[in-house]
């Protein structure tokens, strides 16, 4: 590949992220009309709403992000056995919407729920309770990956050298693993807290009367079709993103790269291990009780009058057209996957393998910049952007949405990937007179093929169970399944939801599973 060609190539994607990422952003800011500022900021629900949203969400993540610091722990510094069964189990709720994390507490908790009426304790499920607990279902699995890949680069050597000098475990922690841990755990705080605080399926379902931001937003744009008020609503949602996306940029730019000369050491302690199984097992049983009242809820007759066994609503299902929305979200979920696998990883590579320049360092920031747009406020400068165009009411505009929305995690997969190799590796092949596409497609792709396998399946199951950047610009026509949950219970078919969300787990769990088969394979291969 000519550097005429990649200049080409880099030219094009940096229109195409400029077109798909800033242009629909300034959009939205120039949608807003004073009056309705004025308007909503002076307006009595206004400060209950950011109170609401600020309270649930503080409190959500201070609890997921303990929780997913504790279970990282359990799994990367005890002798557990089953460690990788773990990790995959308590991911199980990062397979299906958030909206659908709402729904199962109430099919368990709720004024009839399963275990409301089967003990008789009503513990309150709706109002900051339920959105609570909703948020650390929805969001504490994102926080153990993080925080688990941040365990698996500490480097043992400097514990040891603790020990030699007599420091004891309390003390090691103290003045080793939090000073290591405390850059990367600022990042998951900020990326939890701005995940809940965007979030609206899980206020939707179990706020009761208590309103928060997200879904102030979701009334106004999908109920009244004020985008104006909606635009407004939607900057409020950008700050604390906005916020997160600085500190990470500025973590980035101040981290030093360590090396691991020894991989962690775990010594032998029984009890502790007994209480990492004890803690581990309650967890899972806790996040696998609304999928158990999903699985169980799609086959009852109905709910709650008659909760004899019946395939009578699976049928119904389908004949409401669950399969045609279930293909839709399978084509949404496949050409995502594999456009934006394609687009990705040639910005990746444009940035990665290419001298730091300006066009370079612009196109790096804006593949970031979707970090900080939450999914709700892209679907609505989507919808003021490209209303008119003849992608808008199309499947194509909904690939693009999810493709933008979830851009920035497997670009970093790839980035990083792509940076690990020889920077004079590009000057050995313009020597020995290799191409770039042949370097790209013989040395790269081969060897970051794992990587391209994770970016692939982290598109598909996240386009599988969003439901956020979509809302505003799907119809019935292109309907992803997830979108059929708030549908459907508004309808009051709860046996419906239930089972849709048994769908896309069932999609999302086989996906998960084909590429675990793949990356074994792709291992063996590298053995041999």
């Amino acid at each position: 590949m000519k550097n005429k060609t990649l200049n080409t190539a880099r030219i094009l994607i940096t229109v195409f992220l400029v077109v798909s990422v800033l242009l629909p952003l300034v959009r939205l800011i120039l949608n807003i009309h004073m009056e309705d500022v004025a308007g909503i900021m002076q307006s009595p629900q206004f400060k209950p709403m950011i109170l609401n949203s600020l309270a649930t969400t503080s409190i959500a993540t201070v609890i997921s992000v303990g929780m997913a610091w504790v279970l990282a722990w359990f799994v990367n510094r005890t002798n557990i056995r089953f460690k990788a069964v773990f990790s995959v189990l308590f991911t199980l709720p990062m397979l299906i919407p958030s909206i659908s994390h709402g729904m199962g507490l109430v099919l368990l908790f709720g004024d009839n729920g399963l275990i409301t009426n089967w003990f008789g304790i009503n513990i309150g499920l709706y109002g900051y309770k339920g959105i609570v607990m909703g948020s650390l279902l929805y969001s504490f699995p994102v926080a153990f990956l993080m925080l688990t890949d941040v365990f698996q680069y500490e480097d043992y050597t400097v514990y040891e050298a603790a020990s030699v000098l007599g420091l004891s475990k309390f003390q090691q922690f103290k003045t080793i693993t939090f000073p290591n841990m405390k850059k990367p755990l600022i990042s998951v705080v900020f990326a939890v807290f701005t995940m809940i605080f965007t979030d609206y399926g899980v206020p939707l379902t179990v706020g009761g009367k208590i309103l928060t931001i997200p879904v102030y937003m979701y009334r106004e744009v999908i109920g009244l079709l004020d985008f104006s008020k909606g635009a407004i609503i939607g900057i409020v949602l950008l700050i604390p993103a906005v916020i997160a996306f600085v500190l990470d940029l500025k973590s980035e730019e101040n981290g030093n790269a360590s090396t691991v000369t020894k991989m962690y050491e775990i010594t032998d302690n029984k009890l502790r291990d007994k209480i990492a199984y004890i803690v581990c097992g309650i967890v899972i049983f806790l996040i696998s009780l609304p999928l158990a009242a999903f699985a169980y809820l799609s086959i009852v007759k109905q709910y709650p009058i008659d909760m004899g066994l019946s395939f009578a609503n699976i049928k119904q299902a389908f004949e409401l057209g669950v399969g045609g929305y279930l293909l839709n979200s399978l084509t949404i979920a496949l050409l995502t996957s594999l456009v934006g696998l394609v687009v990705i990883y040639l910005t990746a590579y444009l940035t990665a393998r290419s001298k730091k320049s300006f066009s370079t360092m612009t196109l790096h920031l804006i593949s970031m910049v979707s970090l900080a747009i939450p999914g709700i406020v892209l679907g609505l400068g989507y919808v003021l952007f490209f209303k008119g165009s003849w992608i808008y009411g199309t499947l194509i505009i909904l690939v693009l949405v999810n493709m933008i929305h979830f851009f920035a995690s497997p670009y970093l997969m790839a980035y990083n990937s792509l940076g690990k190799f020889n920077e004079k590796l590009e000057d050995v092949a313009d020597v020995m007179g290799v191409s770039r596409i042949r370097m790209l497609l013989d040395v790269y792709v081969p060897c970051t093929v794992e990587s391209m396998v994770e970016m692939f399946s982290y598109l598909f199951v996240n386009s599988m169970v969003t439901i956020s950047a979509v809302s505003f610009l799907a119809n019935f026509k292109n309907m992803p399944l997830a979108l059929m949950i708030p549908q459907f219970d508004a309808q009051s078919l709860i046996e419906a939801t239930a089972f849709i969300s048994i769908i896309i787990l069932f999609v999302n769990g086989v996906l998960k599973l084909g590429v675990y088969f793949v990356k074994r394979y792709i291992r063996a291969q590298d053995i041999m």
